[in-house]
């Protein structure tokens, strides 16, 4: 009897260790809202190539769960299709982590609905999005003045619109500026010059570079910045 106990508690203990999460492992679980039939891709770039690392078919349930393990945060993506004649793609980013995320997002305003939780990069990328979102409304609401303005033949209205154009975009690259120094300990901050003010003059390029802490500057993006950093000024 002890040792039929004693048998049975080593094999509980062996399932319970398969079921714990590899080191490093990103688990993604969440559902696309209004996807029926399609299909759903895990995804990442590898060498500017898109690389399929997980999938699954869609047959009337959209709720998923997919799992990496990764070597650091970096940027991944949910790609969705859905079956009709447009063969339509449509690609989320989110920034993943080692741990639990969950992503909900909807087929038709993938980009509106999509949230992302248990990714603190991913937080930040979100703050930084609010932050641009400020800025993007007021280029919108200046281009309209400037559109109205040409209608009615008012050149110097027109010649100052643009110039208040030219001023919102230095405060934009600016706040960008601003946000990736004091977001230095985290991988998307790198990342947000990299894809966003990439043709910053080398002078505020470098700031940033000085900005992140050793491990961010070791990371693959900050590895990406200090190349580019590299052959500007060469």
């Amino acid at each position: 009897m002890k040792n039929f106990l004693f048998v049975f508690s080593f094999l509980l203990m062996l399932s319970s260790c398969g079921n714990e999460p590899a080191e490093n492992e990103m688990r993604l679980t969440g559902e696309v809202k209004g996807l029926r039939k399609g299909n759903l891709w895990l995804q990442k770039l590898d060498d500017s190539i898109l690389v399929n690392l997980d999938s699954m078919v869609v047959d009337g349930n959209a709720n998923f769960e997919f799992s990496d393990v990764l070597s650091e945060p970096e940027v991944y993506y949910l790609t969705m299709s859905f079956q009709d004649s447009s063969n339509i793609i449509k690609r989320v980013p989110f920034f993943a982590e080692s741990g639990e995320i969950t992503l909900t997002t909807s087929l038709e305003d993938y980009e509106l609905d999509l949230v992302v939780t248990g990714s603190e990069n991913q937080r930040v990328w979100d703050d930084y999005k609010k932050l641009m979102k400020r800025y993007n409304d007021q280029n919108l609401q200046l281009i309209e003045d400037e559109l109205n303005a040409m209608k009615e033949g008012n050149d110097s209205l027109v010649a100052q619109v643009k110039q208040e154009k030219d001023r919102l975009l230095k405060n934009t690259y600016l706040a960008s500026v601003n946000f990736a120094k004091n977001h230095g300990d985290y991988e998307v901050a790198p990342y947000i010059v990299l894809t966003e003010v990439f043709d910053l003059n080398t002078r505020f390029l470098d700031t940033i570079q000085a900005s992140l802490s050793p491990k961010i500057k070791d990371s693959k993006y900050g590895k990406e910045l200090e190349s580019l950093i590299q052959s500007r000024k060469e």
